[in-house]
């Protein structure tokens, strides 16, 4: 069928043609907003996941209900080599002008406060200038102000900033909201001073929320930093889609287009793509663009599977094994062997065990893998990739 009208859109963080799946998330934060709104308490967000079911998707969404009621809002990607410092002051910087003060000198004040903070150079800093590419220039005309948010302490400048911020908010009857993804890479010294911020600003019934969207580890990585903080964060777990919202996912889009699919080829369709919306999205454009007319058959899916895995073996899967060291493949082949196709979670001694080493020696692969986000701590002791259907991909594709 014709390529250009081909609705579906895989892509690291795009917007599917049909958002389906998520309608009790999208419902829960509508309920975060309201309550807000009427000056009620309500706890951050988190969402957790494995890569490529949708949560940055989704944090877009959250963030485009947010403008949708009129608060301002900023986003944020966070880094392993990144202080959160310098992004925060960017996206909250957006947040603040899209409030729009009335008061000019009520927003003159909060920013200058945003620039003490942003300009600040903290004590965990190097003691050498920051790079160019480091350096934030404000474009806030007003001078930096003193004594506020400019300590040097992260806990201590975030908590007075957003604070600040949310008063700001306040003013006009709307709120601020912070989105952090990738949070589970914000460094700890940054994690802390999130925990404490979220936990003040709870504490006022300010209205500013911080969503943050992660790896599955991602509430431990929280917890390790502050033992409140599974009182401070409403977690929602983001999971693969059930069998009729991947259905919907498929054919929502092309029925715009006056197609549609037989019930065979959804069903090949579901056991490629596992409910996982990103591979959904994958086989349903390769799909599309083999068969000959509507409807879309089995047989047009049987076709279009080995283009699609092809695709996926060098983008979504080729792209993470290639960024692996020699010794962190040696160890994802040795997770893949024990967890089977379905990449269950196992035991870091089942590892040693299975290579013939010993486990203190493993730790520096494990601990690089973690870093570079390819596998994350299921729970004490065990381990599993965060990347749904690698060690499929790991055992077709042995080690050199």
């Amino acid at each position: 069928m014709d390529p250009v009208r081909n609705p579906y859109a895989p892509g690291a963080g795009q917007r599917p043609p049909e958002l389906a799946g998520r309608d009790d998330e999208l419902a829960a934060f509508d309920v975060v907003l309201e309550r807000i709104a009427h000056g009620r308490p309500e706890r951050s967000l988190v969402l957790t996941g494995l890569r490529g079911v949708g949560k940055t998707v989704l944090l877009n969404q959250l963030r485009s209900a947010a403008i949708g009621r009129g608060w301002g809002t900023g986003k944020i990607e966070a880094r392993p080599d990144q202080s959160l410092r310098r992004p925060v002051s960017s996206a909250l910087h957006m947040a603040l002008r899209e409030l729009r003060h009335p008061d000019q000198e009520s927003m003159d004040a909060v920013l200058g406060v945003l620039k003490a903070f942003a300009l600040r150079q903290t004590a965990e800093s190097s003691p050498h200038p920051p790079r160019l590419r480091d350096r934030w220039q404000p474009g806030i005309d007003v001078p930096a102000s003193s004594g506020r948010a400019d300590s040097g302490d992260m806990e201590i400048d975030l908590v007075e900033l957003l604070s600040d911020a949310a008063g700001l908010a306040a003013d006009v009857g709307k709120g601020v909201a912070l989105f952090i993804d990738e949070m589970q890479d914000v460094q700890s010294d940054d994690v802390s001073a999130i925990c404490a911020a979220c936990h003040e600003l709870s504490q006022q019934g300010a209205p500013l929320i911080v969503v943050g969207a992660g790896l599955p580890h991602l509430p431990a990585v929280l917890s390790a930093s502050k033992s409140y903080s599974e009182r401070l964060f409403r977690y929602l777990r983001i999971d693969r889609l059930d069998r009729p919202a991947a259905d919907r996912a498929l054919l929502a889009p092309a029925e715009r287009e006056e197609v549609t699919f037989e019930p065979e080829a959804l069903d090949a369709l579901y056991a490629a793509a596992d409910g996982y919306p990103y591979f959904v999205q994958a086989y349903g454009k390769v799909t599309w663009d083999v068969a000959a007319a509507s409807p879309i058959t089995a047989a047009d899916v049987a076709m279009a599977a080995p283009v699609a895995e092809a695709e996926l073996a060098v983008g979504f899967f080729g792209s993470r094994y290639d960024r692996a060291t020699p010794a962190e493949r040696e160890y994802m082949h040795a997770m893949a062997e024990l967890g089977g196709p379905a990449g269950a979670a196992v035991s870091t001694s089942e590892v040693a065990v299975s290579l013939g080493r010993k486990p203190a020696s493993l730790s520096p692969a494990r601990d690089s893998l973690i870093k570079k986000g390819l596998v994350f701590s299921a729970e004490r002791g065990q381990i599993a990739f965060t990347v749904p259907h690698f060690g499929r991909y790991l055992l077709s594709h042995p080690a050199e």
